[in-house]
């Protein structure tokens, strides 16, 4: 479980760089979507490591072998715990993103935007809504640690 733990913080200091130092500084929708990535891949590690142990403890059934039963099962172990379930959407949300058209606006400005259309609705990922996003994140993180000690 430490290597689970260690590896959750990684990917979340590499997160946080990338939102409070790069795109400080680049303000480009290449780092915003390094981001999302860089928490879609948090969030996977997590669910893979809760798991992991909620199995090896005899509290689920057995693994999750793909991404959609993973989803599943977070949902259906983690539906009283609202940290965990605000996560899940969001990470489907960002497994999706590579695959969606995308535009960009206000690039190298205070105000960069990238706008992600789904065929029912459009994102405006700005800075506000990575705040957001990141609040999330952090209150996650934190959930998954306890969990995880």
């Amino acid at each position: 479980m430490e290597d689970g733990i260690e590896e959750i913080v990684k990917e979340k200091t590499s997160a946080d760089h990338l939102l409070y130092v790069s795109l400080k500084y680049t303000k480009t929708c290449d780092v915003i979507l390094n981001l999302l990535s860089r928490w879609k891949s948090l969030l996977e590690i997590s669910f893979d490591t809760i798991l992991e142990q909620k199995f090896d403890n005899g509290k689920i059934p057995h693994m999750p072998t793909n991404p959609k039963q993973r989803i599943e099962f977070m949902k259906k172990y983690f539906k009283k715990n609202p940290d965990i379930e605000a996560a899940i959407p969001l990470y489907i949300f960002f497994k999706r993103i590579p695959d969606l058209n995308k535009t960009r606006s206000g690039e190298f400005r205070k105000n960069v935007n990238l706008k992600v259309i789904e065929p029912t609705r459009t994102t405006d990922i700005n800075l506000e809504k990575l705040g957001e996003y990141s609040e999330i994140m952090d209150t996650f993180v934190k959930d998954v640690k306890k969990l995880l000690l």
